[in-house]
């Protein structure tokens, strides 16, 4: 079985869609020998900087020697991403062998694309033998096909509303639903939560007798950094090269998890560690510049929070244009309207698009919402072409923003690829 076809069938079993529940990826591993409990394991949720934190997790892990895996979602241009040691992709080879071999149970259980991607992940790990794990989940916590896992570790990056129709209409139903993630004896480390989540997280924590690390008692915020102090770190500038303040608490949050977690006290490590995060990780889609004349960037913002962090950086620079872009697209499952009525001072022009995905907006339907919000929106049909032609730009005043869904940049990505091929 060749990798396109192989793919094509793990595709298709998104028709499944997100069944939410551990019994069919517990049995899935029964069969595969159980290889989660043969990995030391991060395992890191929020409603946003999980994917963010998880990668200086593993940079970190990486520079300091350890043979590190990653699994991460979703990923930009090909499936492989998803899958790293090392930052080095998961082999085309392991991915057809692992579904060929496994295919009739797949299709007898009606596996979902997430069961199936979570379960080849920890078998690639197990199977390569590595040190650590660095997990992040998909949806939510408590029914998250990764709450399989015995972490060493628990990293809660933040608490949002998000997915309420999955995860719950509060803050406190949601941090519930993520708070099942941690077990017994596992360390837990946490961002900057609301005061009710951190309630709830502190609980969980003395039910379970989990020691607790929060964030903001080991940091102190300066204008351009923080600095960072446990009993055995003293770092006196904590950066990141990851444009936003917001990445700063990311790069510190996986600081703190990995000096609690295994001792780890090298400093030239953890500052080679977060220097080295894209290198080593190949992490996308965090404000990054991909053009600076004209300037564009793509970020993967996707809910109101996420939009105040990319706004908090972007307004920075913004008095720098003539004019501003967006082009946007989005779930359906998202507070459309809260994130655009945020977007709207910041942009002289809204473009809306569709991406190939079936829980994707209609560009029609953000139309809607953008007359709603008396937005200057449009619709554009190809974002790949509206990329490239904004590109010929060349000595413009104008900036454009790609935003809303990690899907959005993913497919302009592969859009890239397939006009240099």
């Amino acid at each position: 079985m060749n990798i396109e076809s192989t793919l094509e069938k793990l595709y298709a079993l998104q028709m499944f869609g997100m069944k939410l529940g551990l019994e069919n990826i517990r049995k899935f591993l029964q069969l595969l020998g159980n290889p989660q409990n043969n990995l030391k394991c991060f395992h890191v949720a929020g409603s946003n900087g999980k994917g963010s934190t998880a990668s200086f997790i593993a940079s970190i892990l990486q520079t300091a020697g350890f043979k590190t895996g990653l699994y991460t979602s979703p990923h930009f241009v090909k499936f492989n991403e998803r899958i790293r040691i090392n930052g080095i992709e998961i082999e085309d080879e392991f991915i057809a062998s692992f579904y060929n071999q496994h295919e009739q149970f797949i299709n007898e259980n009606k596996l979902t694309f997430f069961e199936v991607t979570t379960a080849l992940a920890f078998t690639y790990f197990s199977e390569k033998k590595v040190k650590y794990a660095v997990i992040e989940t998909g949806l939510g916590g408590r029914l998250d096909a990764t709450n399989v896992l015995k972490p060493l570790a628990v990293v809660l990056t933040s608490i949002s509303l998000e997915h309420t129709q999955y995860l719950g209409n509060t803050i406190e139903e949601i941090a519930t639903e993520k708070a099942a993630i941690i077990k017994p004896k596992s360390k837990v480390f946490l961002g900057l939560l609301p005061e009710k989540a951190d309630e709830i997280i502190q609980q969980k924590c003395e039910e379970v007798d989990c020691e607790l690390f929060e964030l903001e008692d080991f940091i102190i915020e300066r204008e351009t950094y923080l600095e960072l102090y446990t009993e055995e770190l003293d770092i006196d500038r904590l950066d990141s090269p990851l444009h936003g303040y917001y990445q700063k608490y990311n790069a510190a949050l996986a600081t703190l998890a990995v000096n609690k977690t295994i001792g780890l006290e090298d400093l030239h490590v953890f500052e080679n560690g977060l220097k080295h995060v894209v290198e080593n990780t190949k992490i996308q889609g965090r404000y990054e510049i991909v053009s600076e004349n004209p300037r564009i960037i793509f970020d993967s913002a996707h809910n109101p929070e996420g939009i105040d962090s990319f706004l908090s950086e972007f307004l920075k620079e913004k008095p720098r244009y003539k004019k501003t872009h967006l082009l946007f697209a989005v779930m359906k499952d998202k507070e459309i309207e809260v994130m655009l009525s945020k977007l709207k001072p910041a942009f002289d022009e809204i473009h809306f698009t569709d991406i190939p995905f079936e829980r994707a907006e209609k560009k029609e339907n953000l139309l809607v919402v953008g007359n709603k919000l008396n937005l200057n929106s449009s619709v554009v049909e190809n974002p790949t072409e509206y990329f490239l032609q904004f590109k010929k730009m060349i000595n413009s005043d104008e900036c454009l923003i790609i935003l809303g869904s990690m899907y959005l940049v993913g497919e302009i990505k592969k859009g890239l690829i397939k006009e240099n091929t």
